[in-house]
């Protein structure tokens, strides 16, 4: 069923927002990936805040043209049939989501990356991007590395006074 003029505009409008506010808006193709593993992938991305979408990509070129600090973004790699995975809060979120589900489905395949600033990513720095931790680990990380020479040294000490503990107490029975 074709969609009317009033629907399009309602698409490309919602679409325009998405993008919008989106730090980072992963683009990949879909061909041959069932509908049942696409509602999947929406429900696991929407997890960490991304929301996946399949929409014509005259109309999100339509949407890339109205939304003024992504005019002009390059839309050549926009062809054939792709999903857009969107998320406002994490820049790593959307790429992650995808290639954590492109292991079990592996006809996902990423085509590039609309940043938040109107650039262009290709494909593998959406691929090694994906691969980076996300906010939350990066931050226990951090407090990990901060904490770990406290952690040593109260190791260190815990340790001497079980040996020396041990030491009274083997002299005491002896």
């Amino acid at each position: 069923m074709a969609l009317t003029k009033q629907k399009k505009n309602e698409i490309v409008a919602e679409i325009s927002e998405l993008l919008a506010g989106s730090k980072l808006t992963v683009v990949a193709q879909y061909q041959g990936t069932t509908v049942k593993a696409i509602q999947s992938l929406r429900k696991s991305a929407k997890e960490n805040g991304t929301k996946i979408s399949v929409v014509k990509n005259r109309l999100v070129i339509k949407a890339l043209e109205s939304t003024e600090s992504l005019k002009d973004v390059d839309t050549s790699t926009l062809t054939g049939q792709l999903l857009y995975a969107f998320n406002d809060t994490d820049e790593v979120a959307p790429a992650s989501s995808l290639a954590n589900f492109a292991k079990t489905n592996p006809s996902i395949q990423f085509v590039g990356a609309i940043t938040a600033d109107g650039q262009f990513m290709s494909a593998e720095d959406v691929k090694s991007l994906a691969s980076l931790p996300s906010k939350n680990e990066l931050i226990a990380q951090v407090l990990a590395t901060l904490t770990s020479p406290l952690n040593d040294v109260m190791n260190g000490l815990s340790g001497n006074l079980h040996a020396l503990l041990d030491g009274i107490e083997s002299k005491a029975t002896a």
